[in-house]
């Protein structure tokens, strides 16, 4: 698909961070675009950054809320998108949803780490189940799929649990990676691409706060100040001089610095995604941080989860995440 002009794009996710991006450029590029998210207010936002610059006459781009991880949403979203932009198929799926959360099986709730896994992975399942057929209709189609540098390395620093998050990437790149046959065999004018970025400047960490714990603010509960609280204190940091307000000000510096101080931002991340669409490529790999930690991985792989290996890799590229 060497140009998006007069296709339709469906995108999960796409209120903020990296799925907000992919529409924009799609829209400039005279890309008819459907975004779901669930929140009503980020996806406005979205769209009205679309319609910043004069859209070509009858280019449309529809808004849909949806939790990726609900089956009946999701299938009330395929049925909205053939409604509003008025089709029977798609050209390009982005399965773009994701959260963070959950990390551990010993100090996280069942509910928290399942919402995770069930947000990265079955909305990935569901998107592609759900949407293939109208991607059957059309002449040629891309399924985008995106996983992460935690779909090769199921870490973000040795004092910090990562299991649901990577383990729903590790899943969403091994059924990517598989999905190319099937689709070679049975749908040949479909292609996959599996997206494996590295730090991107996105709003994950305060949004996956709120998806996880069900509100809409920057503060802290009191059962997070203690959860945060005990993660410090198991990371080595003695919190008991710590006030609430620090350590309501440590989690506001962390969502800050992960969007701020990124070493790649959502809109580069976005043209790295369609230059690899265009060009074919099902190995999409973003940032400079995420080709170096797939050759060291590859290097060393029995290596790849003792604690040198993270201080030498972070100390290159900068990560300050875990």
């Amino acid at each position: 698909m060497r140009d998006f002009a007069d296709r339709i794009a469906v995108i999960t996710g796409g209120g903020t961070g990296m799925g907000r991006e992919l529409a924009r450029q799609l829209v400039a590029e005279g890309c008819n675009v459907a975004i779901c998210d669930v929140s009503a207010t980020a996806m406005a936002e979205t769209k009205r950054l679309c319609e910043v610059e004069r859209l070509p006459q009858g280019l449309r781009i529809t808004t849909h809320l949806a939790d990726v991880s609900d089956e009946e949403q999701m299938r009330r979203f395929r049925d909205e998108v053939a409604e509003q932009q008025e089709t029977d198929k798609i050209h390009l799926l982005f399965n773009n949803a994701g959260i963070g959360g959950g990390g551990s099986m010993f100090t996280n709730s069942r509910e928290q780490w399942e919402k995770t896994f069930n947000i990265c992975w079955g909305g990935v399942y569901l998107g592609t189940r759900l949407f293939l057929p109208m991607l059957l209709q059309a002449d040629e189609g891309h399924i985008v799929n995106t996983s992460s540098v935690n779909g090769f390395w199921a870490s973000i620093g040795p004092n910090t649990p990562h299991t649901a998050y990577s383990a729903a990437k590790f899943a969403v790149k091994g059924f990517s990676e598989a999905l190319m046959c099937d689709l070679r065999l049975n749908a040949p004018h479909i292609k996959c691409s599996v997206v494996m970025p590295g730090h991107i400047g996105t709003a994950i960490v305060s949004n996956s706060r709120k998806i996880q714990n069900g509100i809409d603010t920057d503060s802290l509960s009191p059962e997070e100040i203690a959860g945060a609280r005990r993660r410090l204190d198991a990371g080595g940091i003695d919190t008991s001089p710590m006030t609430d307000d620090d350590i309501q000000a440590m989690a506001r510096e962390r969502a800050r610095s992960f969007l701020e101080e990124a070493p790649t931002t959502a809109a580069a991340a976005a043209r790295i995604i369609l230059d690899g669409v265009k060009t074919e490529r099902w190995r999409i790999l973003v940032g400079d941080d995420a080709h170096r930690l797939d050759e060291l991985v590859r290097a060393t792989p029995e290596q790849a989860y003792d604690t040198s290996f993270y201080q030498s890799f972070a100390a290159e590229v900068g990560w300050k995440l875990g």
